[in-house]
């Protein structure tokens, strides 16, 4: 199977994988955090986030808060007033989280349009999570079309608190497909995004073996969007979506534009004589 190199459902944040505030916070640590297992921090988003739907303006904000969870993504919680709620209609959905109280629904609607269950909001939220009341949220999915300030966005609002840094370095990386060397690069980019395994991006002219297109493409908050190709090895086997890059990444991860990297579980990589 493809590894999907961007990661996006894995990003560490403080509530995420060994994030300090997730269920396997670290053990290298001088201290405790006494709460629940399962935990809240919500903080400002100052900038200011708007949402499109049909072609109308449906949450516009400068008002914004993350919400971190345990084991979650953080999601963007607003104001009611900076949502446009002529464009819901109440919905008869309602969920219970012992951790924010009882979630109301409402569907989102404009013209022939719907998307069901698309806002919530904690009217009445538990007594340990008084700062929900008022806020509401509204799924990634649902909108048509996100910015964050003018630029639109992709998958997700950045976390603060994730972060990419690519490098060049004279590492000897090689992968292999079985006992064929399919790439290999003694300059590199080594590519460390929050919380995943490093990746090794490497040149076109260092691979080995043929690509072919794919029409495989994922979205990344913080390095574009990418598209992937497949590997075709000497005995005429394809592996597919073997390799993806970034033709056109964000200002942050301009580095490894036109650059490759490879994760497969046919595939491994060695660097150094080692196998990572």
């Amino acid at each position: 199977m493809p590894g999907r190199g961007d990661g996006v459902a894995g990003d560490m944040g403080l509530t995420r994988t060994t994030g300090p505030l997730s269920p396997r916070a670290p053990q290298t640590v001088n201290y405790t955090v006494d709460g629940p297992a399962h935990k809240l921090l919500m903080h400002p988003f100052p900038r200011r986030v708007r949402a499109e739907f049909a072609g109308r303006t449906i949450l516009d904000t400068t008002r914004g808060a993350l919400l971190h969870e345990t084991a979650l993504l953080p999601r963007l919680y607003v104001p009611e007033d900076d949502i446009d709620l002529t464009a819901f209609v109440p919905s008869e959905l309602s969920t219970h989280c012992p951790f924010k109280g009882d979630a109301t629904y409402r569907t989102l609607q404009v013209g022939d349009r719907t998307v069901p269950d698309a806002l919530w909001a904690y009217p009445e939220p538990v007594d340990s999570a008084p700062w929900l009341l008022g806020y509401a949220c509204l799924y990634w999915e649902a909108a048509d079309a996100w910015f964050d300030e003018d630029e639109q966005v992709f998958a997700h609002l950045t976390d603060p608190y994730t972060r990419v840094d690519v490098r060049p370095t004279s590492r000897h990386v090689q992968v292999f497909a079985g006992d064929e060397l399919v790439a290999e690069s003694h300059a590199p980019l080594r590519l460390d995004e929050t919380g995943l395994p490093t990746r090794w991006y490497l040149r076109p002219d260092d691979v080995r073996a043929t690509l072919t297109p794919s029409e495989t493409r994922m979205r990344c908050p913080y390095k574009g969007e990418s598209s992937y190709r497949n590997l075709r090895l000497a005995d005429g086997r394809e592996i597919a979506d073997a390799a993806w890059g970034y033709p056109d990444p964000l200002p942050e991860s301009a580095r490894i534009a036109g650059h490759l990297s490879f994760l497969h579980d046919d595939l491994r990589t060695v660097v150094d004589g080692a196998e990572v």
